[in-house]
């Protein structure tokens, strides 16, 4: 017998090796592979070896039960078809790093208990907790919640349903095997009390449910209220954990000793069974896209899953994603709308400040315009709180010579460089590249260094300059490198500790503070800048997520938006926070340009070290392209990408059109046998279906 065996490296292809032992599909083997040992998985049998290849035997075999069972074996199937990408690649992303055969063998496997009760982990005394489980009472301990002694019954009590919730809960709990739903609610309608009053449907029911969520930094909230609600049934899985952390946390998933699992993209993989509901909250969120190999994106595989499974999949928005609204429209989602506030609340009242007024009035280019500052002052007074979003981080976003014109370019990325005062470094945000800022300029030795835009840094210590008095906080990624920085400022946010909170897009949204009043947004005209079909969507998601931060408690909200360009259409319609209405304006531009929802569309990127290596691959890939060519496909490129040069990797790019998403993938599986059988050596070639960035 003979085994195909799947490297966990960038090959499309399986290969061939001798079995000498016992094997089950999906277990992970050590084969010999072109003068080394690597890593695989088994895929496949078959009774005869081609007769053209010298066979190998297999070296030795990992596990002695798939760690990856046969459901999550047929998603990670259609990824690698769906995302063109290598299903040796997709099977490793489907387990915790550093997982081996030892952490499972002679577990029994128990699944949840009817009702959803949790049994305790395997080995554990009573009173005694894995790792993982002082992560998650950390987290609890730290969130100025108390967990509740007792659950009330489903729909009742102190978590009454306003009707639209009601609906929507009816509408997902009543259906039967596979039924995916677009759960539509304005910022703070209640869609997490509609996810949890149907993750308690499931757990009644003896199922369980998966939760994701785009970032667990930006949304501690969701995770705290459901671990509050389900004591000791909820498994966590994210970054933020240790590899122990994440690989006792899986174990307790796969033993089925948890029915609920709250996570990031690769949480999509968990090894739930029984699965009932799958939840994506922030549905449009891009972080839910992998940018690396395998460039899945976890809200469409959170869909297939559910198809797979006969499970509900709720996708849960404010600001729905084009391409999501568009399959609601076209009836392949059940639409669901969350039109009012909890308690009948309004929505916050937005104004647009005309920031070329303001450079007329003060003469000059300034942070905070005059009535951001009036408005804020009057919160400060009133106790209310405040939130500022700059979706840049830094104190200047670069350095420029205002005698010669020169700017301080990263040596391995085409972007410029931006200082951070409080290292005082210029930092490359692409490759991490640091270097001490010059005093006099490299090019002319001019001393007129000049620091031009701003960032969170010089927006904090504005605010601090502007209110000497108030109590200032600050969330980025250079203020936040572990989730308890997360959980210290955000907690003292909540408890009334911080007065005004400055942020980029991580304060935007999955927050809920009544006492905030005010929302200030700067910088808002930046994303629609970017080369990219998708920054009027953006823009406009990111205005309206953050607004609805204001305005959650019995006190009204206001919002305040800087822009150079109040007359754009994202921000007038911003104001109005209808998602509708922009759908139909944006869907005119993408229906002309055809682009997304309206069209299939894959990228693919070739880079190289040498440019001009790039610069002729990209070219060849161009011509082989055209020679498939037909009606149905329109090929943009090969051009040099709009970020042409990251890590001293030189980038050219190609854009593939199509109204046939059979025929891309047809083409796609093409190009991809091509590019394995010209065996490019170091030019990389990335091919990346549905992509969420064009920079």
């Amino acid at each position: 017998m003979y085994a195909d065996v799947a490297v966990c490296l960038p090959l499309a292809r399986t290969f061939v090796y001798r079995l000498n032992q016992h094997v089950e599909p999906g277990c992970r083997v050590v084969v010999p592979f072109r003068k080394r040992e690597v890593e695989g998985f088994v895929i496949g049998f078959r009774k005869d070896a081609p007769a053209d290849l010298e066979v190998h035997e297999i070296g030795s075999v990992l596990d002695t039960i798939p760690l990856v069972r046969s459901d999550i074996f047929r998603l990670c199937r259609w990824i690698a078809n769906y995302y063109v990408t290598p299903i040796g690649e997709v099977l490793k992303a489907a387990l915790p790093p550093g997982i081996s055969a030892k952490h499972v063998d002679g577990v029994k496997h128990s699944p949840p208990r009817r009702g959803g009760v949790a049994r305790q982990p395997a080995g554990c005394r009573a009173g005694v907790v894995s790792s993982a489980e002082t992560f998650r009472q950390h987290s609890l301990e730290a969130s100025p919640c108390r967990a509740r002694a007792s659950r009330p019954p489903l729909g009742g009590g102190e978590f009454a349903l306003t009707a639209d919730q009601t609906n929507a809960l009816s509408r997902i709990t009543c259906s039967h095997g596979f039924h995916p739903v677009l759960l539509h609610g304005i910022t703070g309608s209640g869609k997490t009390e509609v996810y949890m009053q149907a993750v308690e449907h499931c757990l009644h029911a003896g199922k369980t449910a998966l939760i994701l969520v785009p970032e667990i930094g930006l949304t501690p909230q969701l995770t705290d209220r459901f671990a509050e609600r389900f004591p000791n049934q909820t498994a966590i899985l994210h970054s933020s954990l240790t590899k122990r952390q994440r690989i006792d946390e899986w174990l307790r998933i796969y033993r089925g000793e948890v029915p609920i699992v709250i996570g990031t993209r690769s949480a999509v993989f968990a090894p739930l069974e029984n699965l009932a509901l799958i939840v994506v909250d922030e549905e449009h969120e891009t972080s839910y896209k992998q940018e690396e190999v395998p460039r899945y994106h976890a809200r469409d595989t959170a869909v297939m899953r559910a198809k797979l499974a006969g499970a509900a999949v709720v996708l849960g928005s404010a600001t729905p994603s084009m391409e999501s609204f568009h399959n609601a429209e076209s009836h392949k989602y059940d639409y669901l709308m969350l039109t009012t506030r909890v308690e009948g609340r309004p929505l916050p009242v937005v104004e647009i400040v005309n920031m070329r007024e303001e450079y007329a009035a003060e003469g000059k280019q300034v942070v905070l315009s005059r009535r951001l500052l009036q408005a804020v002052s009057a919160r400060l007074e009133r106790g209310e709180q405040t939130m500022i979003l700059l979706n840049r981080r830094g104190y200047a976003a670069f350095l420029l010579c205002r005698h010669c014109g020169f700017t301080f370019q990263c040596n391995s990325c085409s972007v410029a460089m931006t200082y951070h005062r409080s290292i005082e470094k210029l930092l490359c945000h692409y490759c991490g590249l640091a270097r001490r800022p010059p005093a006099r300029c490299p090019e002319c030795d001019s001393e007129y260094i000049h620091y031009v835009g701003e960032g969170t840094e010089r927006l904090e210590a504005e605010l601090k300059h502007q209110f000497p008095d108030a109590r200032i906080g600050r969330i980025d990624r250079d203020a936040m490198r572990h989730i308890r920085d997360y959980e210290r400022v955000l907690g003292g946010f909540r408890a009334g500790d911080i007065d005004i909170l400055a942020g980029t897009q991580m304060i935007a949204k999955g927050h809920d503070f009544p006492r905030v009043t005010l929302v200030g947004v700067i910088g808002a005209d930046a994303p629609l800048a970017l080369p990219d079909f998708r920054a009027a969507e953006r823009t406009f998601q990111l205005l309206t997520q953050v607004a609805g931060r204001s305005g959650r408690g019995d006190r009204p909200g206001e919002v305040v938006i800087q822009s150079y360009f109040p007359d754009h259409y994202t921000f007038q319609l911003a104001i109005t926070q209808r998602f509708e209405d922009f759908y139909a304006r944006e869907s005119r531009y993408r229906k002309a340009m055809f682009y997304p929802p309206f069209t299939a569309l894959a990228g693919i990127m070739v880079a190289d070290r040498d440019a001009v290596r790039a610069g002729n691959t990209a070219r060849e890939i161009g011509e082989y392209l055209d020679s498939l060519r037909s009606n149905a496909i329109r090929i943009l490129g090969p051009a040099p990408a709009p970020l042409e040069r990251i890590k001293r990797m030189h980038r050219h790019q190609l854009l593939i059109k199509s109204a046939s998403r059979s025929t891309l993938h047809q083409l796609l599986g093409r190009l991809r046998e091509y590019i394995e059988d010209r065996k490019l050596g170091a030019t990389r070639v990335f091919i990346d279906v549905d992509p969420v960035s064009l920079l």
